[in-house]
């Protein structure tokens, strides 16, 4: 692969990461199209749905697969159901299969059919470490980077069982410029937009030392960025930072600000790519 001048990033963070289909689209209508895209759990997803075709029309194919997600398809099942299913696994509450069958219906079988170049992270449980796909079968590959432990099964590849990209690189920066982007544009999903404070109580220490796990190794990325390689961290649009001390914040299932998360970061990012600086 030539080296890219212009990359997308996108990190992870649950239903947190419809904020990302807002940032595309205001992407797109800027005429800024990526020649790599690198995603992470549901940057994963929403990466490979834009590497098929990076159109504004693909952006409403994702906003589609977004209302399918909102409309509780992926991680359904009343909880007698969830605790069911936990018995059985002793792993995980939720099936793979509701996703899977998403992706298939939207994504090529292969990264080779895509559009644009993309690559996705996993963890391998094996090796300790990130596991990059770049080749090879698609679906499984984002199914790897999207297994949160727990809530998903671990995805057995070539021999090793993989989880969540989110336990090495939650938003994978450093992935780009080592291919050799020079201009790359961060899409998250507002993690880094909120600064942590200490713990008060004892529910929120596991919190607090969560988010500094997620967040370190992009902030040493950011940090390490060289010279003439350019960052825009797209914004989300929240009119207040989220509190990652609350523990409400760990609603994964909670659906209800898909639709808006879009809009308000579509139209930040597009106020933010407006500047003259950007």
């Amino acid at each position: 692969m030539p080296a890219p001048r212009t990359a997308f990033v996108l990190g992870g963070g649950g239903m947190l990461g419809a904020a990302e289909v807002g940032m595309l689209g205001a992407l797109l209508e800027a005429g800024i199209r990526p020649d790599l895209v690198v995603g992470n759990s549901v940057g994963a997803i929403n990466g490979a749905m834009l590497a098929v075709d990076p159109t504004a029309e693909q952006v409403q194919e994702l906003r589609a697969l977004w209302r399918g997600i909102a409309a509780q398809d992926t991680f359904s099942g009343s909880l007698l159901g969830r605790v069911a299913r936990l018995a059985r696994s002793r792993t995980h509450i939720h099936s793979p299969e509701p996703l899977r069958r998403q992706l298939c219906e939207r994504l090529p079988a292969s990264f080779e059919e895509l559009e644009v170049p993309f690559q996705c992270v996993a963890a391998s449980i094996e090796r300790a470490s990130a596991r990059w796909f770049h080749a090879g079968a698609l679906v499984p590959a984002i199914l790897a980077s999207c297994a949160v432990p727990g809530l998903l099964p671990a995805v057995r590849i070539d021999g090793e069982h993989h989880l969540d990209g989110g336990l090495v690189h939650s938003i994978p920066l450093g992935r780009a410029i080592e291919l050799g982007a020079r201009c790359i544009y961060v899409l998250q999903v507002g993690r880094i937009e909120a600064p942590l404070r200490p713990p008060h109580w004892p529910w929120e220490v596991a919190l607090v030392a969560f988010e500094i796990s997620r967040r370190h190794r992009f902030v040493e990325d950011m940090a390490r960025v060289p010279e003439g390689v350019t960052v825009h961290v797209l914004p989300t649009g929240r009119d207040a930072p989220l509190n990652y001390n609350d523990p409400s914040q760990l609603r994964y299932r909670d659906t209800t600000d898909v639709a808006a998360a879009i809009e308000r970061a579509y139209r930040a990012s597009t106020e933010y790519l407006g500047r003259p600086e950007a």
